[in-house]
């Protein structure tokens, strides 16, 4: 058995470890890390993903904190015209791979270890060679794979098929092409998360009928209007004054449909069905351009999750559904988060990275390393770091959010970390808030109404957890 040693044994290579890795480097600069992934490469489940993914938030406050990703450019056409940049998954994919091999590889501080399983106690077995190689860890084994990233691609229906009916993931789409005689006659996509939209704009734009689209929508779900995400002082106003609204939101609700009812009217959230009532909330992002041409497909089945598809069609929680004969179903059904509870990110001698700030992981993980170089004592790195609940239902949203403030309060407390903050490249809106013109009338009342209105938002957030109803997490 070969033995190495390390300061941080790194599990995962995808962007929250990069992101960790990255700043760690920076910050602590005689500390030694090992990385270990099962991937070929760098980049986690952007190596699995379908081709036309993209990031569904702009690419300039995405990725590692000393790499900048995209050009900063607005695009000019398309469900994202007017707005910055998002990149493709070639191109996310690419990007990894640059901060691998130009940054942490050429650091000589980085052993890196692809095609590897880690087992524990310090050991990872080569998936090609079944050697097994053990490591002296002198500071922290580090978890950077908690979240357990799905696709499609990666993972088996929970549905039984019938022999013979066509279910493929996503990445089988752009193919199609190399079939020519077996080209479906109807499309159904199975599931209602993000990859189920990208895959409905996908079919559209390439020229599938709407007629020709078959969608199983077991909930519908929330959606954070894009516009109110952008980088950049041009976009204050929708942004940070979008902020400030949904700071009035959070302090006027009455109850949490109340609450979205509210980010609805102020712009904030978008649904794709204006008569049906959301019953999900993860953190997509979307365009008012996507949510159009989604409304397009107009053959909507809400009968629950599939059970199983047979040749004449699908066997639903609520009953059976009729299919085309030929349909090809797309299963998106994958959960791009595993539901795992928080627990502390510092724990002696080990690691586990969750977000601190919802919904950015990459960020997340590059705070945590600036606190991990610079802090003395794990309650004092926990107290900066809590770990923020990804939302399960739509309360879930109130505890995500008190969390991500509570510790936005803390990093605020300190000189060092809060500078660190407002310098990151991966923190888009503190930069919008900090170019404020002191001299715009329109940006100061704006500032304003956020300061004056932040002690009722969290009051009554802390108020709405309590008296919001319990519902279950569903799949």
């Amino acid at each position: 058995m070969t033995k190495q040693a390390t300061d941080y044994l790194v599990i995962g290579s995808g962007a929250v470890g990069l992101a960790f890795v990255d700043t760690l480097l920076d910050e602590a600069p005689n500390a030694h890390i090992t990385i270990v992934d099962r991937h070929g490469k760098p980049g986690g489940h952007w190596n699995d993903a379908y081709s036309f993914v993209a990031l569904h938030q702009p690419s300039s406050f995405y990725g590692v904190n000393s790499l900048p990703l995209g050009s900063d450019r607005k695009d000019v056409m398309g469900v994202n015209k007017g707005f910055f940049e998002l990149a493709s998954g070639p191109e996310v994919s690419g990007y990894f791979e640059r901060v691998m091999h130009q940054k942490l590889l050429p650091s000589g501080r980085v052993n890196y270890h692809p095609m590897s399983d880690y087992v524990g106690e310090g050991r990872f077995v080569s998936l090609l060679s079944g050697a097994a190689t053990e490591v002296e860890v002198r500071r922290r084994v580090v978890d950077a794979s908690y979240f357990g990233t799905q696709v499609p691609s990666t993972r088996k229906p929970k549905y039984s098929v019938a022999e013979g009916v066509r279910v493929v993931p996503p990445n089988a789409l752009p193919d199609l092409w190399q079939q020519p005689a077996a080209l479906p006659r109807h499309f159904a996509i199975v599931g209602a998360g993000k990859t189920a939209m990208d895959v409905g704009v996908w079919l559209l734009q390439c020229g599938a009928h709407p007629d020709g689209i078959s969608w199983v929508v077991p909930r519908d779900s929330w959606l954070i209007n894009r516009q109110c995400v952008q980088p950049g002082l041009e976009f204050f106003k929708e942004v940070i004054g979008g902020q400030a609204d949904q700071m009035e939101a959070f302090a006027a609700a009455s109850s949490v449909d109340d609450l979205y009812a509210r980010l609805e009217a102020c712009d904030q959230m978008l649904r794709i069905d204006p008569e049906q009532q959301p019953s999900m909330f993860h953190y997509a992002t979307i365009s008012k351009a996507e949510v159009a041409l989604l409304r397009q497909i107009r053959q909507v089945i809400r009968k629950g999750h599939v059970q199983a598809i047979e040749a004449q069609g699908l066997t639903l929680d609520g009953g059976f559904e009729a299919m085309p004969a030929e349909t090809l179903y797309i299963d998106c059904t994958a959960s791009a988060v595993e539901q795992r509870p928080p627990q502390p990110i510092f724990q002696d001698h080990k690691m586990v990275l969750q977000l601190v700030r919802a919904p950015q992981p990459t960020f997340s993980a590059a705070l945590i390393a600036y606190v991990e170089a610079h802090f003395e004592g794990d309650a004092r790195k926990n107290q900066l770091c809590m770990p923020v609940p990804f939302p399960t239902n739509l309360a879930g949203y109130l505890g995500s959010t008190a969390v991500s403030m509570m510790n936005q309060v803390s990093w605020s407390q300190d000189e060092a970390l809060r500078a660190w903050v407002r310098n990151s490249r991966l923190d888009g809106f503190g930069k919008v808030m900090a170019s404020a013109d002191k001299a715009n009338a329109e940006h100061q009342a704006i500032l304003g109404r956020m300061r004056s209105v932040a002690k009722a938002a969290m009051g009554n957030v802390q108020k709405l957890m309590v008296t919001a109803p319990v519902s279950p997490a569903g799949r």
